[in-house]
C-alpha cells in the first residue's frame, strides 16, 4: 500500500526561517581551504616555530597566573 505524501496547499508561513547565508559564512571556509591547499602544494613554507624565549616567558607567566 503506497504512503500518502503531504504537500503544502497554502502560502509560506510569514516570518519563517531565512535561508540566506551571510557573506562570511561562505568566505571563511573557502579562505581556509585555499590556505590549506597552498600549504599542501608548497610544504616548504609550512615550517614549525622554533619556540624562542618569548614563548617560554609567556608560558611561564600563564603558569604563574594559574597557580594563584
Amino acid at each position: 500500500m503506497p504512503a500518502r505524501t503531504h504537500t503544502r496547499s497554502g502560502p509560506a508561513i510569514p516570518g519563517g526561517v531565512d535561508s540566506r547565508l551571510p557573506w562570511w559564512a561562505l568566505a571563511l571556509p573557502a579562505l581556509a581551504f585555499v590556505i590549506l591547499l597552498a600549504l599542501i602544494m608548497n610544504p616548504s613554507h609550512a615550517h614549525a616555530s622554533t619556540g624562542g624565549p618569548a614563548l617560554a616567558q609567556l608560558l611561564q607567566h600563564a603558569q604563574d597566573l594559574l597557580r594563584r
